[in-house]
């Protein structure tokens, strides 16, 4: 039997006495570097669904789908932290700038990949012609917002406006004549449509 070295004797006496080197964690929380990058989260007070961050995600962590049946059509936008390379593109590109954020979580262990998600869901809005998708509410609103007065030159945003403001004529969208005619062009239409109420009336 060989023994120990006695400098290695020596540092097992002393760690009786002295606290560890490492840190306290878990026993106390440990606090990341201020510009840690860690878990992304959607922020749905802040996130417009316009997939921005679906767009430069190197990893394609981030997916889509957008159901349509039912009487309230949304976009369901998931985040898979399995695969997520937490490079920031995402936030670095969100159009609002705190859609999507990287927090200071790091604690991501699971027994099921799937828990391993972060999810949005927006409603979208449908074309009142065709049924096509157009965009999700709350992104036309906010290019209304942006854009100011010059909203006024697209119907469509500026009604989506008009809409959440609660202002907007309920029968507003109701088709009188059969077709597309120049009046369909005051309603919520996709561009296609539109095309037609311009050039085929």
């Amino acid at each position: 039997m060989r023994y120990p070295k006695l400098r290695e004797l020596g540092e097992a006496l002393r760690s009786l006495f002295f606290r560890p080197y490492t840190s306290s964690f878990p026993k106390v929380p440990h606090k990341p570097a201020e510009r840690f990058r860690g878990k992304p989260e959607y922020f749905e007070k802040y996130c417009v669904g316009c997939l921005a961050c679906e767009e430069v995600c190197p990893a394609n962590t981030i997916e889509h789908e957008d159901i349509t049946e039912g009487n309230k059509p949304i976009r369901r936008i998931t985040l898979h932290l399995d695969v997520c390379q937490f490079c920031g593109n995402c936030q670095a590109n969100c159009i609002t700038e705190k859609g999507i954020q990287l927090t200071q979580k790091f604690e991501l262990s699971t027994f099921d990949r799937k828990d391993a998600t972060s999810v949005v869901e927006k409603e979208l809005v449908l074309c009142q012609d065709c049924g096509e998708i157009i965009a999700c509410k709350d992104h036309l609103v906010w290019i209304a917002e942006k854009i100011g007065p010059l909203a006024f030159s697209n119907p469509t945003l500026f009604l989506s406006k008009l809409k959440v403001l609660g202002i907007v004529d309920k029968d507003l969208g109701r088709t009188v004549i059969e077709g597309l005619t120049r009046g369909d062009r005051m309603k919520i239409i996709c561009a296609k449509c539109r095309r037609k109420t311009t050039f085929e009336d």
